[in-house]
């Protein structure tokens, strides 16, 4: 029998008839329901939030989220596999998830320890005097994170790591598609010493929850992460207060002729197909210098038939379903717009359920909504381009701007991708997405407001610098 799970308002399980059934977008079954919260709730958590004053020492902070790392790796099968069953993600997805959600945890517990402080003497000026001036960081009064669905731990944890090592209260939406393991988590934190007005976690009618969590005044900051139209909505209409955005990416692979080409097909198949080709940093298009561009495709197909799709907890499976039929069906759409005008699909395409087989497509017209927009599943479209100038100047022509990998062993093509492209992140010989949970990581243009996460980027979001000066 499936878990029945409750929201939470200040660590206190929601009591509602108001139940929100979770289905494997795999087999239909259902994996989970969920007690949802009112109006009230939201209004309730956002109280707790605010009167909360004994804020845990650093020290607290750094072993509520060490406790909670080794609760999660005593449990890091049963969260992985409750990933795969609410997402349809691939086991080995699951389990690779769980382990990054681990690094969150281990980073921000360091984190907690560390002052950033400085201080700054003020007889350096004719003006000054003897005294000197010190910073220290404070947290905030209230935090509001809104968490998607495609990377349902670690996406949940790279908000609540950071806000806990601030010492910010915060206030969790996580993403209705995928609720149970954001819950499993609060739990971890929970019987980890975590005080409950720091962390309230809740699902219910967007005019129950996000909005009046978004437009609150008191709210501090929200952070986001998933679609433009969403993220520009909660920019217009949350007010005077922080924002941090992550809306997504249409990141290139830019494969040159002088490419190691076993390492250009690696990157291309895995930055194409892990997470069943969502994530924000996906390979989106891969622009092949035109001279490698047949023998790239013919690799490309073969390493494609790696990929074997199906059942997410089968072990065999390396590419899972994605979110739902309905995001299978678009993709299935938006692949048949491109053969129309004049693109080939090599291999893959067929779609059954929630499942799309990995896709590679070539001949892709360079204005084909496949590429235009953000396309959220394993589709490797290949397009062609003429020289260096030519990619950087495709890779720039989209709305996005997040990530980039670039496969060249030329050091000065290298470089002129790093001047030239404009997004936050580009990637030497690896996939647009290389990261670790420490680094800065954001985008620009339609990606997000150049605002970084990362679990160090984050802390400082989460909290502000107070200046005080003493005689000296």
């Amino acid at each position: 029998m499936s878990k029945v799970f409750s929201c939470f308002v200040a660590g206190k399980s929601v009591h509602s008839s108001n139940m929100l059934t979770i289905r494997s977008p795999y087999s239909g079954a259902t994996v989970g329901a969920v007690a949802m919260a009112s109006r009230a709730d939201t209004d309730a958590a956002v109280a707790a939030a605010l009167a909360f004053h004994d804020t845990p020492s650093r020290y607290q902070r750094a072993e509520i989220l060490e406790k909670t790392r080794h609760a999660l790796e005593v449990q890091r099968e049963e969260f992985a596999i409750t990933i795969a069953s609410e997402a349809g993600l691939a086991l080995r997805e699951a389990r690779y998830e769980v382990g990054r959600t681990v690094d969150v945890l281990r980073f921000a517990a360091m984190e907690a320890l560390r002052d950033d402080g400085q201080i700054f003497s003020t007889d350096i000026s004719a003006q000054g005097k003897s005294r000197k001036i010190f910073t220290t960081r404070e947290p905030l009064r209230c935090a509001v994170a809104i968490t998607p669905f495609n990377h349902p731990l670690n996406q949940v944890a790279h908000k609540l790591g950071p806000a806990i090592a601030a010492g910010t209260p915060i206030i969790l939406k996580p993403s209705e598609k995928t609720p149970l393991v954001a819950l499993k988590f609060a739990e971890l934190l929970y019987a980890a010493g975590l005080p409950g007005p720091m962390l309230s976690v809740l699902l219910g009618p967007t005019n129950a929850v996000a909005e009046p969590l978004v437009r609150h005044p008191e709210v501090e900051i929200v952070a986001f992460t998933g679609s433009v139209p969403v993220g520009k909505r909660i920019a217009a209409t949350a007010g005077y207060k922080k924002l941090v955005l992550e809306l997504g990416g249409n990141d290139p692979l830019i494969v040159l002729d002088d490419a190691d080409l076993d390492l250009a097909v690696t990157l291309a198949a895995e930055g194409s197909y892990r997470n069943s080709g969502q994530r924000c940093t996906a390979v989106k298009r891969i622009l092949v210098q035109e001279g490698i561009a047949p023998e790239f495709t013919r690799r490309l197909v073969e390493k494609t038939k790696e990929y074997v799709c199906g059942d997410p907890l089968n072990e065999g499976t390396r590419v899972g379903t994605v979110i739902d039929e309905a995001s299978a069906i678009h993709l299935e759409t938006v692949l048949k717009e491109a053969v129309a005008a004049g693109a080939r699909v090599l291999i893959g395409g067929e779609r059954r359920g929630a499942l799309l087989q990995p896709t590679v497509i070539s001949n892709v017209p360079r204005d084909c909504r496949m590429v235009v927009n953000e396309s959220f599943g394993p589709l490797a479209p290949i397009i062609t381009v003429r020289d260096l100038e030519d990619a950087l100047t495709l890779a720039n022509s989209t709305a996005y701007g997040l990530s980039s990998g670039i496969v060249t062993t030329n050091l000065n093509s290298a470089l002129k991708a790093i001047r030239t492209l404009r997004c936050g992140t580009v990637n030497i010989n690896e996939v647009p997405g290389f990261r670790v949970e420490s680094s800065p990581f954001g985008g620009i243009k339609d990606s997000g407001l150049g605002i970084k996460e990362g679990v160090i980027e984050a802390i400082k979001a989460y909290s502000y610098v107070k200046t005080f000066s003493l005689p000296w």
